[in-house]
């Protein structure tokens, strides 16, 4: 068999094979999103790659990190390792989609049984793996090194105290024997128009940590506050003060940063101030300085006008997961080598988003790049489209193909160049 050839003979064979499989790619995601798996519960899922790994020819490891896969293809050639990772499992989500494959799927998440839906599309990014997969298994022998396919679990949270999917896989060894140098992986979005890969270098996703405060006064009745300490005044002074760290604390023009109270919860009845009320939300930030200083500021500022009520403010920020950062000299190439591969029309930058993806944990251990690749269909405009985790989301399947491509093609460029 021949050597790999030059770029744009390359691009026009995985552009060719990648059509030629687009059926069962769709065929696929479909299956999987009739049949969605909550966190740590992918079992069909795990099972369905994994099969289609063996029948390839992969070296294959199920059971990494609970219920991840991990494939293993050693080219015909000498070279580098390069990982390519997809995460499997859905969202407790009830599907308002009218699909002949829409899911009716429950599942139990935290002890009760809840609706299951793939709306935030993994359940394409394990297709267009399993496509992968069976583009470079039939190139096997012209590829310069070892490709390596996570498949991983629990992306979403599985919120029972487990660690995300990727550190679990990360702690199990997929990372390891072999040992790739370079991880790449992407993520459907309703957000661009269908085909297009959108990316970044440095950060491209946040980090999001878990805010909790608890606030402690003194209950009293309705009709007498000053009998006791308010919490809910005094809660609803923090909510407010915290939104004047992003706007005013910090510098706009070094970073993004959101905080973000999602929950409050205190008292049983109209006419009673209680005791305490305990709120929880989210931080996110693209820059690990800044959220160390809005992890401070927050402390700060809560206990000093809990202080300033009488009240007692308990800070407490659980660690969730980090920046999602691209490398940016791998990401730089990685552009380059995406304009090579596909039009580079459909290649384009994306400002930093304020989502998150435990991604970031593998990129932490090795250079990564992450990128999106739209997903909403053509008559549909992104501003308007449900976005990811809507019980509305949809995906427009015909731009799964130039997944298949975009992971296809920067596997064998970059084993070429190292």
């Amino acid at each position: 068999m021949n050597d790999i050839t030059p770029e744009n003979e390359l691009s026009e064979r995985i552009s060719a094979a990648a059509l030629a499989i687009e059926d069962k790619v769709i065929a696929w995601r479909r299956d999987i999103h009739e049949h969605p798996e909550l966190s740590y519960q992918e079992t069909r899922t795990a099972a369905l790659a994994a099969e289609h790994l063996e029948k390839l020819g992969y070296e294959v490891r199920t059971g990494v990190g609970i219920t991840g896969v991990v494939g293993v293809l050693k080219g015909g050639k000498p070279g580098g390792v390069v990982a390519l990772r997809a995460d499997m499992d859905a969202l407790p989500v009830e599907e308002k989609v009218d699909l002949p494959f829409a899911s009716r799927a429950t599942a139990q998440y935290l002890g009760q049984t809840v609706p299951v839906m793939h709306a935030c599309g993994h359940d394409c990014h394990v297709a267009i793996l399993m496509g992968v997969a069976e583009i470079l298994a039939g190139m096997k022998d012209e590829i310069p090194g070892t490709v390596k396919l996570i498949f991983q679990p629990n992306e979403e949270g599985s919120n029972d105290g487990r660690p995300s999917g990727a550190e679990a896989m990360i702690a199990d060894g997929c990372l390891q024997n072999p040992a790739p140098s370079a991880v790449f992986g992407l993520h459907v979005t309703s957000g661009i128009r269908s085909g297009v890969i959108a990316l970044r270098p440095g950060g491209l996703m946040a980090s999001a940590d878990r805010l909790k405060i608890d606030v402690e006064g003194r209950q009293t009745h309705g009709s007498q506050p000053w009998r006791g300490i308010d919490p809910v005044v005094t809660s609803a002074q923090i909510i407010l003060a915290l939104q004047t760290i992003v706007s005013r604390q910090l510098d706009p023009t070094l970073s993004p940063a959101v905080i973000s109270v999602s929950t409050i919860h205190g008292g049983v009845r109209n006419n009673i101030l209680p005791d305490s009320v305990a709120m929880e939300g989210t931080i996110r930030t693209h820059d690990e300085g800044v959220r160390a200083e809005i992890r401070k500021r927050i402390d700060r500022t809560a206990s000093a006008i809990a202080e300033a009520a009488g009240a007692k403010a308990t800070v407490t920020v659980f660690d969730g997961v980090p920046v999602t950062y691209n490398d940016p000299p791998l990401t730089d190439w990685g552009t380059n080598s995406l304009k090579n591969g596909l039009d580079p029309q459909r290649v384009t930058e994306v400002r930093p988003v304020m989502g998150a993806e435990d991604f970031s944990y593998l990129a932490r251990v090795v250079p990564g790049m992450f990128f999106f690749l739209g997903v909403v269909p053509p008559d549909v405009d992104p501003l308007q489209a449900p976005a990811n985790h809507s019980p509305l989301f949809r995906v427009h399947e015909p731009a799964l193909k130039y997944g298949v491509r975009a992971l296809s093609y920067l596997a064998i460029d970059y084993l070429k160049r190292t």
